[in-house]
């Protein structure tokens, strides 16, 4: 199974590249794929890409759902 993840952009570089960050991990990753993305910008990641743009309640529904999910697999 794939999963992506959403991820906030924190840095743009250079050739469609750019930096971010999820839970404190910094990757950088290819935006290519999504029209002129900005710092600040949520994406969905994965495997090194950003695929699309995310509005940032709906990131922040997406990650409480992973630190859920994360939580009760540590309580198990």
């Amino acid at each position: 199974m794939c999963l992506a993840m959403p991820a906030r952009v924190v840095e743009m570089k250079d050739d469609d590249q750019a930096v971010v960050e999820l839970d404190g991990v910094r990757k950088e990753i290819s935006v290519a794929l999504i029209e002129a993305p900005q710092v600040g910008d949520y994406v969905i990641v994965h495997v090194g890409y950003a695929l699309s743009r995310l509005d940032p309640d709906e990131a922040a529904k997406t990650l409480a759902l992973f630190a859920e999910m994360q939580a009760a697999g540590a309580a198990a």
